[in-house]
C-alpha cells in the first residue's frame, strides 16, 4: 500500500491546524471512518490507514506524536483503544500501527476481521508526546522505543528530520529480534533519504549483533553503556520515551542521573505494566445506591449541557464510570491513566487519582484530573470537559 505524502504547505497547514487544536486540548470526539488500506508490517502488528473527508481535515489535524482512540464492537462488546498516529500530517487520510497483544481482543481482531471498506469510529487526535523545540535547526533529537513503542516515533522522526535541513535524530529501538522490528523498510528509506542527520541502532534480546552492547535487554547497565558510548546526553536538546513502563522508568532514571532535566524529557507508555489492570466499560451494570447508605453527588458539564449523578461511598467508583451512566458519551479510552482522554478539570470538591501516566504538573497544578483514575473523597464533585 502507497501512503501520499502531504506537500510541504499543505503539511505546515495541518500543523499549524494541530499545534492551534492541541494547545486548547480540543474536545475529542468520534467519528466514523472507513478504512483504506492495511499493510502487514510484521507477522503479528499492521498498519491501517482511514481516509479522512474534506471536510474533517481539521477535525484530525494532528501534532506528531499524537494518538487516537479506536472503538469498535466486537462479538456484541463495545472495545476501545488508543493507538499512535505512525504517518506525518497528511491532507485525507491517518495512520495507526496495531500490533497483536497477548489475548488482546482488539488487535486480534484487527489482524484478522479489518480490511479495507470497513468503517469503526475514530477519535479525534490527543495526547502531548510532542516536541516542545521552537527552532529545529541544528537541533539534535533521540529517541529511545520498545516494540510498537516505534509508532510515535515514526512520526516524530520524519517530521523532524524534514522540516530543517541541520537537524539530526537518533533512535535506539529495542525488539527480540530483526523479525519483530516495525517499519523496518521505512525505517530503512529515512536513513537513505537522511543518511547523514539519521542514526538508528537496533538492540535485540534474542539475536547477537556486532556490537555486545546492542545484544540483550534494555536493562540498567545497557541503558547506562548506551548512553555513554552511543548517544551522549549533552549532545541532545530533547528525549523521547516509548514503550512499557519499567523501560520508561529505567530510561528517565538514567538520563537524569546523567544530568538530563526532565523538562527536556518526554514519554509515553504503551502500557503500565499492571497486572489485571480494571477497564471502565460503558455497558457496566448501574450501581445504585441503597436508600439508607451515603452517597457522593458527581456533577459534570459536557458539550455545554449539565449533568448529575448519584454514586454509592461503598461502590468506590470512579468520576468516568458514574459519569457514562448519564452521560454514555463521555470521553475516554484506555481507562488505565496512560491517553489522557478522560481529562477534565476539577471545579468544586476533592479526589484521588489512583494513577496518572498523562497529565504534565502544570495541568495538575491547574486542576485537570484523569476521570478514569479518579475516585470523589467529598459528598459533592464538580468536573468540566469543556474547559
Amino acid at each position: 500500500m502507497s501512503t501520499a505524502r502531504a506537500t510541504d504547505d499543505v503539511a505546515e497547514t495541518l500543523l499549524a491546524n494541530a499545534r492551534g487544536g492541541a494547545g486548547a486540548r480540543r474536545r475529542a470526539r468520534f467519528h466514523s471512518l472507513a478504512v483504506s488500506g492495511v499493510r502487514r508490517l510484521t507477522d503479528d502488528a499492521v498498519e491501517v490507514t482511514f481516509a479522512v473527508p474534506p471536510e474533517l481535515d481539521d477535525e484530525y489535524a494532528f501534532l506528531p506524536g499524537q494518538h487516537v482512540a479506536l472503538r469498535a464492537h466486537v462479538e456484541g462488546e463495545e472495545l476501545r483503544r488508543s493507538y499512535s498516529l505512525c504517518r506525518p500530517p497528511t491532507p485525507g487520510s491517518i495512520s495507526v500501527a496495531i500490533k497483536r497483544d497477548a489475548g488482546g481482543r482488539f488487535s486480534t481482531w484487527a489482524q484478522t476481521g479489518l480490511g479495507p471498506g470497513d468503517r469503526i469510529d475514530v477519535m479525534s487526535p490527543q495526547g502531548s508526546f510532542t516536541s516542545s523545540l521552537a527552532d529545529l535547526d541544528g537541533a539534535h533529537v533521540a529517541g529511545i522505543a520498545a516494540g510498537s513503542g516505534i509508532t510515535p516515533i515514526m512520526a516524530l522522526a520524519t517530521v523532524m528530520l524534514g522540516r530543517s535541513t541541520s537537524s539530526r535524530f537518533t533512535l535506539v529501538y529495542a525488539n527480540r529480534s530483526s523479525a519483530d522490528v516495525m517499519f523496518l523498510d521505512d525505517l530503512a528509506d529515512l536513513k537513505d533519504r537522511y543518511p547523514t542527520r539519521l542514526a538508528v541502532h537496533h538492540v535485540f534480546s534474542r539475536e547477537e549483533r556486532a556490537a555486545p552492547l546492542l545484544s540483550g535487554r534494555l536493562d540498567d547497565a545497557r541503558i547506562r553503556g548506551i548512553l555513554s558510548n552511543v548517544v551522549l546526553p549533552d549532545t541532545v536538546d530533547e528525549w523521547f520515551l516509548c514503550g512499557p513502563l519499567e523501560l520508561v522508568d529505567r530510561c528517565r532514571t538514567a538520563l537524569t542521573d546523567a544530568g538530563v532535566s526532565r523538562e527536556h524529557v518526554r514519554f509515553e507508555l504503551f502500557t503500565t505494566g499492571a497486572e489485571g489492570a480494571a477497564r471502565v466499560s460503558a455497558a457496566a451494570p448501574p450501581q445504585r445506591p441503597r436508600a439508607d447508605e451515603p452517597v457522593r453527588r458527581i456533577d459534570l458539564r459536557l458539550d455545554g449541557q449539565s449533568a448529575s449523578v448519584a454514586s454509592p461511598v461503598h461502590a468506590r467508583e470512579t468520576v468516568l464510570a458514574a459519569a457514562l451512566r448519564v452521560r454514555p458519551d463521555a470521553p475516554y479510552s484506555c481507562s488505565g491513566g496512560v491517553c489522557g482522554t478522560c481529562r477534565a478539570r476539577l471545579v468544586d470538591g476533592a479526589v484521588t487519582m489512583d494513577e496518572n501516566y498523562a497529565l504534565e504538573p502544570d495541568e495538575i497544578a491547574a486542576g485537570y484530573i484523569l476521570t478514569c483514575q479518579s475516585r470523589p473523597t467529598t459528598e459533592r464533585v464538580v468536573v468540566d470537559y469543556d474547559v
